[in-house]
């Protein structure tokens, strides 16, 4: 099995750190953001991990190397334009080579028993599986809701800026079938099958969620959430950057990969 971790992007939240320094790259806890995702990989047996780059890419591979360092190995997808959050896996469709694969965030870190969510993925037999977590009702991010056991029911996305105002996928639930629903955030973490580049666009930009997950699911395409209740945290902006270094650095964060 196989990993992408998600790296191109600009920052743009966290300026002016990432005007020199790209996001994957910044330190929290003593190493490297992206060093958490690769090491959880590691940890679950999987070592061929591809690395999308853009900006300041070649910062990366600097830091990086060739990922031998971490006992694994790096395939570096360079995107000379951005290429949105699904757009990188055309590029890597050959080096995935028909088998599931995993894809992460570079800036999400969980405390996740992946061998577990990947062998939870091939039991359902869905197309995808989404690390999620519980959210609040009225919490003004795009949703994901799911059934009693775990199918994922219908996602609601955020149409702009303006809370509360989201195009469902499907749309027009009856208020009976939408009241059995548990609502979730994505984590960052997902289990695909093959089968998804079948339902990709044929070139990017294109989001992941936006364009391949949402109106799959209003297709009837079987996609599998995976319950997280554990440590969570993402660096969304430089405020949570800074709370996050700070945590880290107070130590007794639950990671068993670190290990």
């Amino acid at each position: 099995m196989k990993a992408l971790v998600l790296s191109a992007g600009y920052g743009e939240r966290l300026r002016p750190l990432t005007d020199r320094t790209p996001k994957p790259i910044l330190e929290a806890g003593g190493r490297p953001l992206i060093h958490y995702p690769l090491l959880m990989l590691r940890h679950a047996g999987i070592i061929d991990v591809a690395v999308n780059i853009h900006h300041l890419g070649g910062k990366i591979k600097e830091a990086l190397g060739d990922g031998g360092g971490m006992g694994l190995r790096i395939t570096y997808s360079p995107e000379p334009t951005l290429a949105g959050t699904g757009g990188p896996l055309l590029a890597l469709r050959d080096f995935f080579g028909g088998e599931t694969f995993a894809l992460l965030n570079c800036d999400t870190i969980v405390d996740l028993d992946l061998r577990a969510m990947i062998a939870a993925h091939r039991a359902s037999g869905a197309l995808a599986t989404l690390l999620l977590r519980a959210a609040g009702a009225g919490v003004a991010y795009s949703g994901i809701e799911c059934g009693h056991d775990g199918r994922i029911r219908r996602m609601r996305l955020l149409t702009g800026r303006t809370p509360g105002e989201f195009a469902d996928f499907p749309a027009g639930l009856s208020s009976g079938e939408t009241a059995a629903l548990r609502l979730y955030m994505y984590c960052g973490v997902m289990i695909c099958e093959s089968g998804v580049f079948s339902i990709t666009p044929s070139a990017p930009p294109f989001g992941l969620m936006t364009e391949v997950f949402a109106p799959a699911l209003a297709r009837g395409a079987a996609l599998q959430g995976h319950v997280h209740a554990g440590y969570f945290r993402t660096v969304d902006d430089l405020a949570g950057y800074e709370a996050l270094c700070a945590e880290l650095a107070a130590g007794d964060t639950p990671l068993r990969y670190l290990d």
